[in-house]
């Protein structure tokens, strides 16, 4: 995710797209969009291997996308959720979802079964903190 100069940084389209158009940037964000996930379950819903997950949320992290949170437990407990940057970004998600449903689907795509939820989800995350 290193930004490079040029003209592109002045396009907040091409900044976004440098941000967010990593295959693996936008599944992780969906599957922290329903709430705290912690790395194992990251691992088994996304897929990738331990390396490149840990890349991915390091680098999520350090562009201020998520957060992570280590328990002092043994044994060790992470766990990450979405920032604000990171909420702001589920709409951009919930549209490359509704895209692919009307223009690219033939048949229901199972890996995206557990997340049918989404509108519920996205309601959560928008209520204050005090109303989760």
């Amino acid at each position: 995710m290193a930004r490079s100069s040029g003209a592109h940084d002045l396009c907040p389209v091409a900044r976004a797209a440098q941000l967010l158009g990593d295959r693996w940037t936008l599944v992780i964000l969906r599957d922290l969009a329903t709430g705290c996930r912690r790395f194992s379950v990251l691992e088994a819903s996304t897929g990738m291997s331990p390396r490149v997950l840990s890349g991915r949320l390091r680098a999520l992290e350090s562009e201020g996308l998520l957060q992570r949170r280590q328990y002092a437990e043994i044994p060790p407990r992470v766990e990450y959720t979405l920032t604000e940057k990171g909420r702001a970004a589920l709409p951009v998600i919930d549209q490359l979802r509704q895209y692919g449903r009307t223009w690219l689907m033939d048949t229901v795509d199972e890996e995206c079964l557990p997340h049918r939820h989404w509108r519920r989800a996205r309601r959560a995350l928008a209520a204050p903190p005090s109303q989760r």
